[in-house]
């Protein structure tokens, strides 16, 4: 969510000094929440500024440092699961991650994600049609 404008802030400020109109319906007004009118309000009497604070940008990724680590261990392996690389990396001395974490970071790197399948393609669709047989010519898995 982006921070309100300087412009809108300066127009709930002028009409909370010009208005006869409580806090709650200043905010109703202009579509703020009753809590952000009251930080406005209190930041310009304790002499503050009223523009937006700027974003600091949170926490860093967990794999972030091992993350030649994590492009060295799917160079190496590109078949592995992703339990097997979080076991991999932290045998390796980089930090211990979730398998969903793991997969993040894949994504945020752009490797790969699917791995090549144990069985040729003809065998999963012959699977599949066998499937198909027993339950009403659907194939669910």
């Amino acid at each position: 969510m982006e921070a309100y404008s300087l412009d809108l802030r300066e127009r709930i400020l002028r009409t909370c000094d010009q208005s006869g109109l409580t806090r709650q319906e200043v905010a109703d007004d202009f579509g703020v929440s009753r809590s952000f009118l009251q930080k406005l309000l209190r930041r310009i009497h304790e002499g503050g500024p009223i523009a937006p604070k700027l974003h600091r940008g949170g926490r860093t990724a967990t794999w972030r440092p091992a993350e030649g680590q994590v492009r060295e261990l799917v160079r190496l392996k590109p078949d592995s699961t992703l339990l097997e690389l979080c076991q991999a990396l932290a045998a390796d001395g980089g930090p211990a991650l979730q398998p969903w974490t793991m997969c993040r970071a894949l994504q945020r790197l752009g490797l790969p994600l699917k791995k090549s399948l144990c069985m040729p393609v003809n065998v999963i669709r012959l699977a599949c049609r066998r499937y198909e047989r027993r339950f009403d010519g659907v194939c669910r898995r």
